[in-house]
């Protein structure tokens, strides 16, 4: 599996952004898929995770009610709406695939990795 992300840019505080991430390759629809960040100077961090159908998400606290996490398997790619967006949410955001399907929180039990897509919030 192929994974690219898009749809970073700069916005201002309290703005939105949608970030997306295209698979290629088969069976895009039996992997569960992961957001994930990296800050500068910081470790990489767990965002939100979406099972392989779509129906159980998992989210970090600090993005909770502002972001959410979906996919359509039909266009083999998932998605991230970031809403309310805050000059702390700067960072390059990452999408990954795990095999199994159901929703993880730790990047080691990813497969698959993007090459992430930057975010810069100003305030």
């Amino acid at each position: 599996v192929q994974l690219q992300a898009s749809g970073g840019g700069p916005v201002q505080a309290g703005g939105s952004l949608r970030l997306s991430c295209a698979a290629s390759g088969r069976s895009f629809s039996s992997y569960a898929m992961g957001w994930f960040r990296q800050a500068p100077g910081k470790d990489r961090e767990f965002v939100a995770t979406i099972n392989w159908s779509g129906t159980s998400t998992s989210y970090v606290d600090s993005v909770k009610g502002r972001f959410s996490i979906a996919r359509d398997n039909t266009r083999n790619t998932a998605y991230l709406q970031m809403n309310s967006l805050k000059p702390e949410d700067t960072a390059v955001y990452y999408c990954a695939a795990a095999r199994g399907g159901i929703y993880y929180r730790s990047s080691t039990s990813y497969d698959y990795w993007g090459q992430g897509t930057l975010v810069t919030v100003s305030s």
